[in-house]
């Protein structure tokens, strides 16, 4: 194939994968987006609402990022079209050159977006908890679960996410028994969901030289803020409202404002007398609800982790023959201080791109 053939194959094959991202990204919603966004921004300086600013701010900016970049892409592969049709005129090599240096720069933006396109959950752009907890083992997989700690938190630096200790549990001797830490950064939920499972680690025995097998648990889970709504649905409430109680007199409520909410498929009762609005009393008993209905989401998902077995592994590492198995995508790694040095990215990518 001549160089002329090899860059426009090149080029075709990037235009395919900007337009898949433009597509997968809503790039033309986004773009509506950002002009609405811009007229609220006005909105809301004249209402001085400033905790709604920060958000809007936020979510902005990120858009903003996204949109920068498809334009950057743009330009620069007409350009490149451009310089291959003054290469075929002028047989000039200095552009051929320059077309390959443009080209790994639109590779490298292309393979973020790209990553960006397989985060196709719901929770996937939050920050998020991991917990790791040693299994049987003893003290070897409480050894076990620092390694990991250590591998997730290179990982995390290398993202440039920051982290936050939440809670620790030290070992007997060395190692953690169990550890949760705050992953903070666009993603971090997405990045790290399909990590949660079962990890073995096979090595020979610290102490006795014999081969051991240890276990370690780890469970990942997002940072929902409460003030996220839960769909409710009408037909799941019943609403009553009746006199609220009180202090006699003429601070009696003599008409109807208090409200009861009950929630049938749960049996959650929440209840609201602090105003004499009926409407502003139902908005509050609802937020309440809301509330409710989170923390009972959160632990039900606590109650569903797995428990630390054979049968639930996700990953074994075979740290003498320096080889990794992961046992959803039958990926096989031969390099074992590679991924126990933070490196995790292509086994993540290859489990987020299974679920696709």
């Amino acid at each position: 194939m001549s160089i002329n053939n090899l860059l426009n194959f090149q080029i075709q094959k990037i235009i395919k994968k900007f337009i898949y991202i433009k597509k997968k990204n809503k790039y033309i919603i986004k773009k509506k987006n950002i002009k609405l966004i811009y007229i609220k921004f006005k909105n809301i300086i004249l209402f001085n609402k400033n905790n709604f600013y920060t958000k809007l701010t936020k979510k902005y900016y990120l858009i903003k990022n996204f949109l920068n970049k498809i334009k950057f892409l743009k330009k620069n592969i007409y350009d490149n079209i451009e310089l291959l049709d003054i290469y075929n005129q002028t047989k000039d090599i200095e552009i051929i050159y320059y077309i390959k240096k443009k080209n790994i720069k639109i590779n490298n933006i292309i393979k973020k977006l790209e990553n960006i396109c397989i985060f196709t959950g719901k929770n996937d752009k939050l920050s998020c908890y991991l917990n790791i907890k040693s299994g049987t083992g003893g003290i070897e997989s409480q050894d076990w679960c620092n390694i990991l700690l250590k591998m997730y938190l290179k990982w995390a630096e290398k993202k440039n996410f920051k982290i936050k200790f939440v809670k620790e549990s030290i070992g007997n001797i060395n190692g953690i028994k169990s550890i949760t830490i705050k992953v903070i950064g666009n993603y971090a939920y997405g990045w790290l969901r399909t990590e949660t499972g079962i990890h073995r680690l096979v090595r020979k025995n610290l102490f006795n030289k014999k081969r051991h097998t240890s276990f370690g648990s780890v469970f990942v889970y997002p940072i929902i803020k409460k003030n996220i709504n839960i769909n409710i649905k009408k037909t799941d409430l019943r609403i009553d409202c009746y006199k609220s109680s009180g202090s006699g007199g003429q601070h009696i409520n003599k008409t109807e404002s208090a409200v009861r909410i009950t929630h049938l498929p749960t049996n959650f009762i929440t209840q609201c007398q602090k105003t004499r609005s009926q409407y502003k009393n139902k908005i509050t008993a609802i937020k309440k609800l809301n509330i409710k209905l989170l923390n009972f989401t959160f632990k039900k998902k606590k109650k569903n982790k797995k428990s630390i077995s054979w049968g639930n592994q996700i990953r074994s590492y075979f740290l003498d023959n320096s080889f990794i198995k992961d046992m959803r995508t039958n990926l096989k790694i031969n390099n074992i201080k590679y991924v126990l040095n933070g490196n995790l990215d292509f086994i993540i990518i290859k489990n987020l791109k299974a679920e696709l």
